[in-house]
């Protein structure tokens, strides 16, 4: 693993996002959650915003809104991304109307993005899951530029719930191009293999989300 990756454990601990967002979650998960990131040194937690608030000392918050359809009224969207904000969330993943997307309806999806934005302000940083598996490329290019235009901080390729698929080298790729480093790029979504991270972060993945953090740290060096 080592010869493949030039990246270490605590490196790529730096850029996970160790996430529980399963329905049937309890307090006592989470708690599980956090101690395990903690022990793992993970850089942040991604839990579902009915989760918070969450005592997390020395990782970041995350959580997610609109999750999983994207099918959410944008007005929704902002108001549980803005308590979530409310309620100690550093970080918000919204996921857009990928229909929409698909549809080719951009201004639409750009009209979601911006107001997600606006309804956190500059209180936390803003990540917008495309569903990257379910686009056609020209699409996820657009909404990259999109995502960009609308003052979000990240583009990330997956729910992790789509039948679609997950993050894929191919798409990581080119969402990394088209917001060259202006951006970061979050791959997310049946990444549970070191080789698959260290693939993904090779295209350009600046943060991963993984549920299965321990596993994949294990097969990089310390």
């Amino acid at each position: 693993m080592a010869d493949s990756a030039p990246l270490n454990r605590s490196e790529v601990a730096a850029m996970i996002d160790h996430t529980l967002l399963a329905p049937e979650a309890t307090p006592a998960d989470v708690e599980a959650l956090v101690a395990e990131a903690r022990d793992l040194g993970v850089y942040a937690i991604c839990v579902s915003p009915s989760m918070l608030p969450v005592r997390a000392p020395g990782v970041v918050v995350a959580t997610v809104a609109g999750f999983p359809s994207g099918k959410h009224h944008s007005l929704v969207k902002g108001a549980e991304a803005r308590l979530a904000v409310d309620q100690g969330a550093a970080e918000v993943d919204m996921v857009i109307d990928v229909g929409a997307a698909k549809a080719g309806e951009f201004t639409a999806v750009l009209a979601d993005i911006v107001t997600v934005r606006e309804s956190v302000g500059d209180r936390a940083l803003l990540k917008v899951i495309i569903e990257s598996a379910a686009l056609p490329d020209t699409a996820i290019v657009e909404v990259c530029r999109i995502a960009e235009q609308a003052g979000a901080d990240f583009v990330k390729t997956s729910t992790g719930f789509h039948p679609a698929g997950g993050a894929s080298v191919h798409a990581v790729e080119l969402m990394a191009e088209t917001v060259g480093g202006r951006l970061g790029v979050k791959a997310s979504g049946g990444i549970r293999t070191a080789q698959a991270a260290a693939e993904l972060i090779a295209a350009g993945a600046t943060r991963l989300g993984l549920s299965k953090s321990r596993v994949v740290l294990d097969g990089f060096a310390r």
